[in-house]
């Protein structure tokens, strides 16, 4: 299974059409949530989003997803959690 790019920072940017969180538009976040997506087009649209991010932005976004891949949740989500305990 391939983790969702969302890393819970989920506002799009109005000229783009791009999450300013993880690059995907509206299209590509309900592909993602398709049942009958592949796994292929899944690990090909991966690439294609981080090809539209650059310089600290692809950095961000490549340490919280690897966080999500490995813990279940997004920095951002874990953040949030420790603000309110």
């Amino acid at each position: 299974m391939i983790v969702s790019p969302c890393i819970s920072i989920c506002k799009s940017d109005p000229v783009t059409g791009f999450c300013y969180g993880c690059a995907r538009n509206s299209e590509e976040k309900l592909k993602w949530k398709d049942k009958d997506t592949t796994d292929e087009w899944k690990s090909k649209n991966l690439i294609e989003i981080r090809s539209r991010i650059k310089g600290w932005q692809l950095e961000s976004f490549n340490k919280s997803y690897k966080f999500k891949c490995e813990n279940g949740i997004s920095l951002e989500k874990k953040r949030k959690i420790e603000l309110n305990d």
